[in-house]
């Protein structure tokens, strides 16, 4: 039994790993786009899958789910694993992903889907199923709740070892702790092998009030000056916990208070599409938002909440706010910068001084969002659609809405088992995040423990 790496060692985009359990056998597990400076023009696969019996797949996000047209396209035929909210939201995902980064030829996107569609296979969250094998070999997985965002999971697989079975433990992405809407992950029983993601492996987040309290004071100052808020965020996840928080700053308002009089727009189909899936499965939400519902209140559709379907609206908004005399908030994707309707807002709003950008996720490297967050505390610039764009917009960053562990949370998965792992490789980071977590696992845990940075294979 060994891993190979197809993604996600070099940085944190192209998440693709394929467990080989024997010479005839092998289960991949995600097959995600590349991103940023990870991305090269070429998508196809460029490993051999005759032997990847099925795919399991942690959670939507574009860059664990983005090749599977490409998977297709190279032949595989096989069963795809994901959670049951999962199962919901791929074909969202995989359709946007055609239209946006393949083709817009409905007969080829309803051909990708028709195989998508009879290749999932949901599975309960806590619930062992046997993952097909090319021999004798009987494999099992099972997947828990990661927390990262609706539907995620991470995932232990058994494999048969003589007369005992190593336990393979992938994470896919784990959530961060005290975040809205979902529980967060709670580490195995044990792991003999685990990989592990690493984003945050170098960096703590700030904790809820002290986010929410900087979220807070950037909205009150923008609607001192009548500004924009220009918020990036991932349709999936990231987008729905922060109409979480802003609705409770809403409701926590006084009745004359200015915040009743800002409007939230979210311009993005994508993101309303995930919003309605949030909202159809309440069961997974954790207690404190459950406890919401019951009293009547709707954190995802409150009465100031706009949403901005086509693409015609889209620019109609952008040309309204120009000539606006009252503070909004955008939300809009992509969560990097790298594509999207954010992209639109960004280039008409960067040089106002009155516009706020507040970033609330990871901006991988070669992104747009890294080049603002970079040049814009110096009054810089950066280029949009090939035109120069100076930043005269106020840049913040608010780590604690990241949907990522940070370093305490990647720990404590870690020592929180009751049989801790032998053998930890680290993925899905930048370089510094992977050695600083890997020093931090090798302290905690001690020399028996073989802690590898993963390599592209």
């Amino acid at each position: 039994m060994h891993i190979k790496h197809h993604g996600a060692v070099n940085g944190v985009t192209g998440s693709c790993h394929e467990l080989i359990t024997s010479t005839d056998t092998s289960i991949l597990i995600d097959c995600g786009l590349f991103q940023g400076e990870d991305a090269g023009t070429d998508l196809s696969i460029k490993f051999d899958i005759s032997n990847v019996t099925a795919l399991i797949v942690t959670h939507c996000h574009i860059d664990h789910v983005g090749r599977i047209p490409y998977l297709f396209a190279t032949g595989f035929s096989g069963p795809i694993y994901t959670s049951i909210a999962s199962a919901s939201l791929l074909p969202l995902v995989i359709e946007d992903a055609l239209k946006v980064g393949v083709t817009r030829d409905e007969k080829i996107i309803n051909a990708c889907l028709s195989l998508l569609n009879k290749r999932i296979i949901a599975i309960d969250f806590n619930t062992w199923f046997e993952l097909p094998s090319n021999n004798q070999q009987t494999l099992k997985a099972r997947l828990q709740r990661a927390g990262h965002i609706l539907g995620s999971a991470y995932v232990e697989i058994d494999v048969p070892n003589k007369a005992t079975t190593h336990r393979v433990v992938f994470s896919g992405d784990l959530g961060a702790p005290y975040t809205p809407l979902l529980p967060a992950p709670k580490p195995p029983y044990k792991a003999d092998t685990l990989v592990i993601e690493s984003t945050y492996g170098d960096k703590n987040h700030q904790g809820r009030k002290q986010r929410t309290q900087t979220l807070k004071k950037v909205i009150e100052q923008a609607v001192k000056d009548n500004g924009v808020v220009l918020i990036p965020a991932f349709s999936i996840g990231r987008t729905q916990e922060l109409l979480y928080e802003l609705e409770q700053l809403i409701h926590n308002a006084s009745p004359h208070s200015p915040w009743h009089n800002i409007e939230v727009i979210v311009d993005s189909p994508m993101a309303a599409n995930f919003t309605q899936q949030y909202r159809k499965f309440k069961t997974l939400w954790d207690k404190e938002a459950k406890q919401r519902l019951a009293k009547g209140r709707h954190p995802l559709n409150f009465e100031s909440l706009h949403t901005v379907n086509s693409h015609k609206e889209h620019m109609a908004v952008i040309n309204y706010l120009n000539k606006r005399e009252k503070p909004a908030i955008i939300l809009a994707a992509s969560g990097m910068c790298t594509g999207g309707r954010i992209v639109n807002y960004l280039e008409a709003f960067l040089p106002a001084k009155t516009t706020d950008v507040i970033f609330v996720g990871y901006q991988g490297r070669g992104t747009l969002g890294r080049e603002i967050q970079k040049y814009g505390s110096r009054g810089g610039y950066v280029f949009i659609n090939n035109e120069k764009v100076y930043i005269k917009a106020k840049i913040h960053t608010i780590s604690g809405y990241s949907a990522h562990a940070d370093q305490k949370g990647l720990i404590r998965f870690v020592t929180g088992m009751q049989k801790k792992p032998s053998h930890i490789k680290l993925v899905h980071g930048d370089d510094r995040a992977k050695q600083l977590l890997a020093e931090k696992y090798r302290e905690a845990l001690g020399e028996g423990v073989k802690v590898e940075i993963a390599k592209l294979s």
